[in-house]
């Protein structure tokens, strides 16, 4: 299977169009790797039973990146009082 990402894009719509949204879903990812750089042999072989979509705004801005947790024992600081800030201090 030596198609293009052209040509599997006309093929997806074909599929939508006829109603055949697996075989549609199944193009779209093949594009998705071709696009990613894979080669056409290897995205028609992947198994894409795993994959599945984020949905859009679920995790919001910055989703790829580990929010780092702090240590159990660790406790925050304490804010400081707005109405004492700076009242020893002489001008």
């Amino acid at each position: 299977m030596t198609d293009t990402i052209e040509e599997l894009r006309k093929k997806m719509e074909a599929a939508a169009a006829a109603l055949d949204f697996e075989e549609a879903r199944r193009l779209r990812d093949m594009i998705s790797l071709m696009r990613g750089g894979a080669t056409a042999e290897e995205a028609a072989t992947a198994d894409l039973s795993g994959l599945t979509r984020q949905q859009p705004g679920a995790m919001g801005l910055g989703t790829s990146q580990e929010r780092l947790a702090p240590p159990s024992e660790w406790t925050p600081p304490t804010k400081p009082d707005l109405m004492t800030k700076e009242r020893g201090k002489r001008r």
